[in-house]
């Protein structure tokens, strides 16, 4: 083979390696390492579950000291209303006894009651009441009206699983930014899924998803979907203190994206399991009061 005919072979063979952009001497470069915590638990899914039921076990009445502000989001019109903070407090009796009080420069702006079938609001300011069902059978154009107050109780505590629920745990490590220092994070994470099949059908429906960090397996979020598999309430739970007998997070946000709401308790104090009598989950309302049912 003369030298023309070699230096022809030699660019045949290298002219994939030039297309595909490879090069015969690599170069390494420097890349950010993520900074991983100082503890990352290990735990088997079975573990994990039967750690969520218990403290749900745990929890017959929850009495909670807290501040509540509430935004409603317009993205199509690029706009946010914030509504003052109110300062109150929040009764929760098992099964689904609910009780939400919030005042405003002392004044009382909001009391809501619900016995997991029925709920009353009263907003005494309008000397309003407002009365309907748990259940949503009808959709209103507003979306206030279409909230009810489970989406609450559910967010208050991750509740443990039924006996029909069925489960799966995977395991992840996504990488956070911190911007202000300029550092990477890596936050090893336990996701439960929790699902239920589906009546006469293969199909399994979502129920909840926990996302549970592995330094402390605390939930630190909880995506609660709909009959059509979206997400309708999503809560983010974070700073847990000691606040009782067990750790609880001192700040709460609930999310609801159909309805473009979001609610902010900052909890200032928690009690736990102490008596609640039935007198203290009903709202005295006025003669004069205007009462709004809704369907």
């Amino acid at each position: 083979m003369n030298l023309n005919h070699r230096f022809a072979a030699i660019c045949t063979l290298a002219l994939p390696i030039i297309l595909t952009g490879c090069t015969l001497f690599p170069t390494i470069r420097k890349l950010p390492v993520p900074k991983a915590p100082t503890i990352t638990q290990t735990i088997t899914p079975d573990e994990l579950v039967a750690r969520l039921n218990s403290r749900w076990e745990s929890l017959n009445t929850l009495t909670a000291t807290v501040e509540i502000q509430a935004s409603v989001f317009k993205s199509k019109e690029g706009t946010a209303k914030d509504y003052p903070t109110l300062h109150g407090f929040i009764l929760m009796r098992k099964p689904a006894m609910l009780r939400v009080v919030g005042q405003y420069l002392g004044v009382r702006s909001i009391d809501m009651v619900s016995d997991g079938k029925q709920f009353t609001v009263s907003i005494p300011l309008y000397k309003k009441v407002i009365k309907g069902s748990n259940s949503l059978k009808k959709k209103s154009v507003n979306v206030l009206e279409n909230l009810r107050p489970q989406f609450f109780l559910d967010a208050l505590m991750v509740r443990g699983l039924d006996s029909d629920d069925l489960f799966e745990v995977t395991a992840d490590s996504p990488t956070v930014e911190d911007t202000a220092r300029k550092h990477l994070y890596s936050v090893p994470e336990y996701v439960l899924n929790i699902s239920r099949r589906k009546p006469g059908s293969q199909q399994m429906m979502s129920l909840r998803k926990v996302y549970f960090h592995r330094e402390d397996l605390e939930p630190y979020e909880q995506d609660i979907y709909d009959n059509e598999g979206n997400v309708e309430t999503q809560v983010l739970y974070n700073a847990y203190q000691s606040f009782d007998s067990a750790p609880y997070p001192s700040s709460i946000v609930i999310k609801r994206p159909s309805e473009e709401i979001q609610i902010v308790l900052t909890v200032d104090k928690i009690n736990e399991n102490q008596t609640l009598k039935d007198d203290q989950f009903v709202v005295s309302l006025p003669d004069d009061t205007k009462i709004q049912n809704l369907e």
